[in-house]
């Protein structure tokens, strides 16, 4: 499969995947969840769908410029989604604070991504 096709279908299904987690969070946590806990889910579905929407911007530009940056960024997505949304989402669930303390690498990950297209791009 190529890159392209292969960040928008991983794009797709982290967008999928989020609306999924965003409607379990409104329907099937709330009153279950502290309202902190809540809003700790909640912004991992935030982060999620927003780079799910990048993702899909990841596919886009290696179609039209396959260059390697765009690959890379959409890795560093990938990886920010499960370690920063993914580590949230256990978070909030769980209780477990210590996971509270990977969440920025995920962070990290996305800030990557974001300078491996911008990287991309100028090189253009």
């Amino acid at each position: 499969m190529s890159a392209d096709r292969l960040f928008l279908l991983l794009g797709s299904l982290s967008g999928f995947t989020g609306v999924v987690l965003g409607a379990f969070a409104a329907h099937g946590l709330r009153g279950r969840l502290s309202d902190e806990m809540l809003n700790v889910f909640e912004v991992g579905v935030r982060y999620q769908i927003y780079h799910a929407l990048a993702l899909l911007m990841v596919a886009l530009a290696f179609s039209r410029w396959p260059r390697g940056e765009f690959s890379v960024a959409g890795w560093f997505f990938v990886f920010g989604t499960v370690v920063f949304s993914g580590s949230l989402y256990i978070l909030s669930l769980s209780g477990v604070r210590w996971l509270g303390a990977i969440t920025p690498i995920g962070g990290l990950a996305f800030l990557l991504g974001w300078l491996s297209i911008a990287w991309g791009a100028w090189r253009g």
